[in-house]
């Protein structure tokens, strides 16, 4: 029989490292995340004023509209909606940018990740050039 490991401890400098780790985990999630949602889209850009008009021309076409388009209208509706209350959110990406510049060189040297990675996910390279991340990581 194996003899019973008491608890295991872990050195104040490890809990440093593990938090410092989730702390940079976080920052490059969220400016991530950012990138993602602000991808521009094909076509013009749509404005709050648009939006509100074709909102407004859904909820006359919803009354006398036959069941299956009364479906993807009020499918569009939702979506319309929610496309305007991101527009409202208006998200600093400049500042999630400085963060991810802060951290992002530590935490693609721990976790293995290259350049070309970073710019396949739509970081832009201005960002890893300002992070220390050049083409040959």
């Amino acid at each position: 029989m194996a003899a019973k490991r008491g608890p295991k401890t872990m050195t104040d400098e490890h809990k440093a490292a593990m938090e410092r780790g989730r702390a940079e985990g976080r920052v490059v999630r969220d400016y991530l995340e950012a990138l993602r949602g602000s991808k521009p889209k094909r076509g013009r850009k749509r404005t709050a004023e648009s939006i509100n008009k074709r909102l407004a021309a859904i909820e006359e076409a919803l009354d006398g509209a036959s069941a299956i388009d009364e479906l993807q209208l009020v499918q569009e509706r939702r979506d319309l909606v929610d496309e305007l209350e991101a527009m409202d959110s208006g998200v600093d990406l400049q500042a999630l940018e400085d963060g991810f510049v802060e951290v992002a060189k530590a935490y693609a040297s721990r976790k293995g990740i290259s350049y070309a990675s970073w710019r396949e996910v739509g970081v832009p390279a201005a960002a890893l050039k300002r992070a220390g991340i050049g083409r040959g990581s």
